[in-house]
């Protein structure tokens, strides 16, 4: 499913634990980390793809998670060219997106990931909240940026609410 400009409408994933980490995930094969995110299926809505999409991606079932808040509108970004893939109709150029911000309610031993027959991850951690933005590849920077930016109060009554500190970079 693309719209008229060539982008794939996708799902975006911050799950915070109780301490304000965010889960951080390596792509399988690969050394690069990033947020669990997917297409919206033309028969779903950005709320449906959220929780399938966290079943395949990470394990994790509606009740592992409370839905703490969403970005309004859609956050887009490019491809690199060498990423398009030609000759495909209709022209996917990049990914217009809904992000959601997540609260774990579930123990870390409830995140699994090769719940599918072709796992997207092979390891995970937990790191601080605005890690992700200096980390994640370079073409998915802005809208990282973007969507933290926009979410991260939520996130912040989230911590001061628990009274945590965020902690630095941490292994889960």
């Amino acid at each position: 499913m693309i719209d008229k400009d060539g982008f794939r409408p996708n799902v975006g994933i911050i799950l915070a634990n109780s301490q304000g980490q965010v889960l951080w995930a390596k792509r399988l094969g690969w050394d690069a980390w990033q947020f669990p995110q997917g297409g919206i299926d033309a028969h779903e809505t950005p709320e449906q793809a959220l929780f399938r999409e966290l079943k395949e991606e990470i394990g994790l079932l509606p009740e592992h998670v409370e839905v703490l808040a969403c970005t309004r509108g859609w956050l887009r970004y490019r491809l690199p060219k060498r990423m398009i893939r030609q000759g495909q109709q209709p022209l996917c150029i990049g990914q217009k997106q809904k992000w959601f911000l997540l609260r774990m309610l579930a123990p870390d031993n409830a995140v699994q990931m090769g719940t599918t027959n072709s796992p997207e991850f092979d390891a995970w951690e937990w790191v601080s909240y605005w890690y992700p933005v200096d980390q994640v590849v370079s073409f998915k920077r802005e809208v990282y940026r973007r969507a933290m930016k926009e979410l991260c109060l939520r996130h912040s009554r989230l911590v001061y609410h628990h009274g945590l500190v965020i902690p630095s970079h941490s292994k889960g």
